[in-house]
């Protein structure tokens, strides 16, 4: 069974319950998804399957990557990623849907994204350095401080928090839960915050390590 799925942040809501309580949720497009490649233990070492992202925009495709794309009788898509896939249930094909019922309400997904892009940030934004003090004269506000030794070892260790580019790193949630799943419109609607800027690339796979949720949880 095909454990994941890919698709792409749409932006954030909330949703109200009947109570009136609020509770923040990510809208995602996830899919659909062909199944572009399979994976077997025999030929490969591992079960998996390549999927490709289905979108309206077109997909170019130099010679050898259509011919890839041929073998399993599917349009080109822009985006390939490898989901691996757990026991049980039917095992999927090459020209396979994967689609948002994939998932059902209340289900725990982990969601794997990359993190916004923040550019050269000092200590304190990139690493939460508190500053000195704000005083008048101090002259020392937001230098990340003594970062070495003058006499030994007279260089700065490797590994030091120091400034430097920030964000736009791979990021995964684990155990948000599925609020809605429209597998009409391809829409997942999982509570909280995913990485990722609105339009990013998403993947959206089975919680590995769900927790139990707690009774208050809506």
């Amino acid at each position: 069974m095909v454990t994941g799925i890919l698709g792409r942040k749409i932006g954030m809501t909330q949703l109200f319950s009947e109570d009136g309580a609020v509770t923040p949720a990510t809208v995602i497009k996830a899919g659909p998804c062909v199944v572009v490649q399979r994976k077997t233990v025999e030929r490969d070492g591992y079960d998996a399957v390549q999927l490709g992202l289905v979108e309206d925009r077109p997909a170019r495709a130099n010679k050898p990557t259509a011919g890839h794309y041929k073998k399993a009788s599917v349009p080109p898509t822009r985006v390939r990623r490898e989901v691996p896939l757990a026991e049980g249930g039917d095992a999927p094909v090459e020209g396979d849907q994967v689609v948002a019922s994939l998932f059902t309400d209340g289900e725990q997904v982990d969601v794997i994204g990359l993190s916004r892009g923040k550019g050269f940030q000092g200590v304190m934004k990139r690493h939460g350095f508190s500053g000195g003090r704000a005083t008048h004269g101090s002259m020392f506000h937001r230098a990340p401080g003594s970062i070495g030794q003058s006499s030994w070892p007279s260089r700065v260790i490797k590994g030091m928090k120091g400034p430097g580019r920030m964000g736009g790193d791979r990021v995964t949630v684990q155990n948000l839960r599925v609020m809605r799943v429209d597998a009409e419109q391809h829409v997942l609607v999982v509570k909280g915050a995913v990485p990722g800027a609105p339009g990013g690339l998403v993947m959206v796979r089975k919680a590995v390590a769900g927790k139990a949720a707690p009774s208050e949880d809506k």
